[in-house]
């Protein structure tokens, strides 16, 4: 047996070294061939799309059920239910039927009442009190309950015997060589893959490795670049800033400059015109003659228009006094000849009286 063990042993091992270098075989070339192109799943549905027609739970709302005799023909009608339901025969007999009438009791005569009595053989004595009743009993001692027995079935059928010898129901030198066929098998196979997939887990470690490192390195070299990127754009930025004031400046200078030379040209001769129009509007003058002019002339017409006033006042006073002299003293003229003088004397006299005192007035 242990000689057969080692050589199944080696060629276990012989079949695994030729499925090693068979699958190494395979992974250095095309690993895997398809007998179509591959292509991308097609989206399909989570859920079955909802039916809008009502669904009943009780099969009896079924009209294909049958109900009755299943023997009668069965006419399957695409009616209104409501009508179907109209042309069933109605029950002619009342729920009522069903149960037995029974005579009422008659109405009690005056001055009795009904009430209800017992009418059984043995009568019962109807009390609200519940009865009670004191008993009284000793009980043995306590005692361990005992151990339930193992249940045993009841036995069946007939008992036979026979009898097996060596050799009759399996050899063990010939059945267990499939079996350890299945388990090196399995051994092997289980061991192969797990070697493989820990070189496959090696090579994803790597490969991810090697991704991370040139993910970094671009993305390094993707912000070296974005700041470089941004150097120029401010650099570019400032300098067309720069350019934008500088403009800026010389068109200022350049107003300045227009504006200056316009007014030197328009000012030239406007300052002997303005000197010209402020001498004639008197804007420019001596001022003693000003002096003169503003205060004292004013103050001289002033006090000859008072001493003109006052002598004015002093010769209508004197007026007065001579008219009132001359009126009193023809007053008393006319009084002492007013019989001698005619008429006629009379009215030259008021004549010459009046161009008197026209003369006088003038």
């Amino acid at each position: 047996i242990n000689a057969e063990y080692g050589d199944l042993w080696e060629a276990a091992c012989r079949a695994a070294e030729q499925i090693q270098r068979m699958t190494a075989a395979a992974l250095g070339g095309n690993a895997y061939q398809h007998a179509s192109e591959p292509r991308a799943v097609q989206a399909r549905q989570m859920y079955r799309t909802p039916n809008n027609d009502p669904v009943h739970a009780n099969i009896m709302w079924d009209r294909r059920v049958v109900r009755g005799n299943t023997y009668a023909a069965q006419i399957i009608t695409t009616a209104d239910p409501a009508e179907v339901t109209k042309l069933k025969p109605q029950r002619e007999t009342m729920d009522t039927d069903a149960h037995e009438f029974r005579v009422p009791t008659p109405e009690p005569v005056q001055g009795r009442s009904h009430i209800d009595i017992q009418t059984d053989a043995y009568l019962e004595e109807l009390s609200d009190k519940v009865p009670e009743l004191n008993v009284e009993t000793q009980t043995d001692e306590f005692l361990d309950r005992p151990a339930s027995p193992l249940f045993v079935p009841i036995k069946t059928g007939v008992d036979a015997g026979t009898q097996i010898l060596e050799g009759d129901l399996f050899d063990f030198e010939l059945e267990v060589e499939p079996i350890l066929d299945v388990l090196v098998g399995k051994t092997l196979e289980q061991s192969m893959m797990e070697v493989m997939e820990e070189e496959e887990l090696a090579e994803l470690r790597a490969h991810q490795e090697e991704f991370v490192q040139l993910r970094n390195a671009e993305l390094a070299e993707t912000q070296r670049m974005e700041e470089a990127e941004r150097r120029k754009f401010e650099e570019k930025e400032r300098r067309v800033a720069e350019e934008r004031e500088r403009v800026e400046r010389e068109k200022v200078l350049k107003e300045k400059i227009s504006a200056a030379a316009f007014a030197k040209n328009y000012m030239g001769g406007i300052e002997s015109s303005v000197l010209d129009r402020l001498s004639k509007m008197a804007y420019f003058y001596d001022p003693v003659e000003r002096e003169i002019e503003i205060e004292f002339m004013p103050w001289i017409a002033e006090l000859a228009s008072e001493k003109h006033a006052t002598q004015m006042v002093a010769m209508q006073v004197a007026d007065g006094t001579v008219d009132g002299a001359l009126e009193a003293g023809i007053k008393v003229y006319e009084a002492a000849h007013a019989a001698a003088v005619d008429p006629v004397e009379e009215e030259e006299e008021e004549t010459e009286t009046e161009s008197e005192a026209q003369t006088d007035a003038a």
